[in-house]
This record gives C-alpha cells, sequence and structure tokens, in this order.
C-alpha cells in the first residue's frame, strides 16, 4: 500500500472517529441502558453497540472486501489473518463509562494480512486521538510523538490488572514490588496511551483482539514491546494473557514470571 492511500485512511478514519465521539458525548447527556454479559463487572450499553454500528457502516460503505471484528458481534466471523481486517472496540473501559463518564477509549485497528497497518485510541474526554502505524509514526492528535524511554522495571511505573494483582497471577506481586509503583485505570485504550507517552513502562492483563489490536500497532511503532505474558507471538484474533513494555522491562519481568512455576 502506498503512502497516499495510506494517508486517505487515516484521514477517513479520524473524521469517523471524530463523529463517533459526538455520538458518545451526545448519548451521555441521555438515559443509558445498561446490560451484563459474562457478569456484573462486564457491562454493555446502548452507547456501545450504536457506536460500534456506526463505526463498522463506515468502514463497510469504504471498503466493501474488508472484514471487521467488533467486540459486541455486529461484524464478521473471522478465522484467519485474510486480506483486510479492521477491529474494533466501540467503548474500551465501558465500566468506567457507566460509573465515571472519563477514562474510556474509542479503538479502531486495520490489519493487513495480518500485519498491523494503522491503529487508533480515541481517549474521548480530553479529545486526545492517538493515532499512526509503521509507515507514518505515532501521534497525538497533529504532534508526532517520540519514543518513550526504555526503562527499567525499577525506574518506572507499571499497570497490572487488578484481578492478576489480588490473586497474585504470574508472581505479579513481586514484579510489582520491585517496579516504583503500579497503577490501575480500567480501560485497555487508557493504559496503552500511558505507555504510548512513558507514563507507565508496562501493562499486563487478560486481553481480547479489540482491547490491543490498536495499541500493538502504536506501541510497536514506538518501540515497544507486545507480547504474550510469557514473552511469546501474539494470536491476533486470540484472546489471553498479554503484556505491553519497553525492553527492559520485559526484560526484567519475565524471570519473575518464569519462577511462578
Amino acid at each position: 500500500m502506498d503512502d497516499l492511500t495510506l494517508i486517505q485512511i487515516d484521514r477517513n478514519v479520524k473524521q469517523w472517529l471524530r463523529q463517533a465521539r459526538t455520538l458518545v458525548l451526545t448519548k451521555m447527556t441521555e438515559r443509558l441502558t445498561v446490560n451484563e454479559k459474562s457478569s456484573r463487572k462486564d457491562l454493555v450499553t446502548n452507547v456501545d453497540k450504536e457506536n460500534e454500528k456506526f463505526l463498522i457502516t463506515k468502514i463497510k460503505n469504504y471498503a466493501p472486501d474488508s472484514h471487521v471484528l467488533g467486540e459486541e458481534g455486529f461484524g464478521d466471523q473471522i478465522n484467519r489473518e485474510k486480506g483486510w481486517i479492521w477491529i474494533v472496540d466501540p467503548i474500551d473501559g465501558t465500566m468506567n463509562f457507566v460509573k465515571q463518564q472519563d477514562h474510556f477509549a474509542i479503538m479502531v485497528a486495520l490489519y493487513i494480512d495480518g500485519q498491523g497497518v494503522l491503529g487508533y485510541i480515541y481517549d474521548v474526554m480530553n479529545d486526545e486521538l492517538y493515532s499512526g502505524g509503521p509507515n507514518l509514526g505515532v501521534f497525538k492528535n497533529d504532534v508526532q510523538l517520540d519514543q518513550p524511554a526504555n526503562t527499567a522495571l525499577a525506574d518506572g511505573l507499571v499497570s497490572l490488572s487488578a484481578p492478576l494483582l489480588i490473586h497474585d497471577r504470574f508472581n505479579l506481586l513481586q514484579a510489582a514490588d520491585e517496579s516504583s509503583g503500579v497503577r490501575v485505570y480500567g480501560s485497555a485504550g487508557i493504559e496503552m496511551i500511558h505507555l504510548l507517552t512513558g507514563k507507565i513502562i508496562t501493562y499486563v492483563s487478560y486481553l481480547k483482539p479489540w482491547d490491543f489490536a490498536a495499541g500493538k500497532i502504536l506501541g510497536e511503532t514506538l518501540g515497544l514491546v507486545t507480547s504474550t505474558i510469557d514473552g511469546q507471538p501474539l494470536d491476533m484474533l486470540s484472546s489471553g494473557f498479554v503484556m505491553v513494555a519497553t525492553e527492559n522491562a520485559q526484560r526484567d519481568i519475565l524471570p519473575i514470571i518464569g519462577q511462578n512455576g
């Protein structure tokens, strides 16, 4: 794909996302319909569903041969990484959206034949859109980001999901203790933004493709490492325990996780 085509796609996606943001902000002034999915801590709202339908419609109208994997199930059934695959999370951090009306994101990613091409993470309430890919660089709105420092575990803050910490999965309490401290934000998109901007150096959580697809593209463009919890390559269509980190932080954490057994 040539750069002119990439730039045109990028402009279109940014326009769709800004329209999606307007939709979300409008719906936030109305009464939400909130339902449980797998548990009382796994929520979905009418806004999640409407936003996903909106984004899928935009994608399909623009690139009708594309396939779309969406969190709320309005996309396609995808079982192989061939062709254009868009991965959409219409509201990442739905619990935060419902309880706080803050700290949530909209995320979109484009993969072509399994390769990350473009990623987008939109911090809705702060109106900060992080976007780009390996051929464009990474931007916060219109400002290009520098690569974050390759900080070691002892010198940086880490973000570890609350269930993993509470139950000390993978020996992560030791990893937390050996870091400079722990921060938990409750949204993969917001965590990824903090990685891109160097505010944290590691994020570990159980993630699904729509949780990590955009962040993987943007993070790897800026020199971060995305892998399974034990340092293996990610399957883009599967869910599992994921680590995104600086190279040095990953180097420090992997032996600690290995002590888990």
